[in-house]
């Protein structure tokens, strides 16, 4: 969904380096995986075709944040009011 977006932090021998990968355009994702010893992540279309993809060791790693995208709140997301205890 247009929005996601992943925040990698990498150890770049002394200093860190951030990375994004962002959903750039609608009905787009991103995705993570990891196996091997290498984190991939990577935008992805509605047809499972892989736009862009970025790679790092997984020792290197220090963070992966993932930002799902903001969703509108729906009719039904009212909110609860809570029992009253007596």
């Amino acid at each position: 969904m247009r929005g996601d977006r992943v925040e990698i932090v990498i150890d770049a021998g002394g200093s860190t380096k951030t990375y994004d990968v962002e959903a750039t355009r609608a009905g787009r994702k991103v995705e993570v995986s990891h196996g091997r010893g290498i984190v991939e992540v990577t935008e992805v279309t509605r047809g499972g075709t892989a736009v862009r993809t970025a790679r790092f060791m997984s020792s290197r790693v220090l963070a992966l944040v993932e930002h799902p995208a903001r969703q509108r709140a729906l009719a039904d997301d009212e909110p609860v009011p809570l029992p009253r205890l007596a």
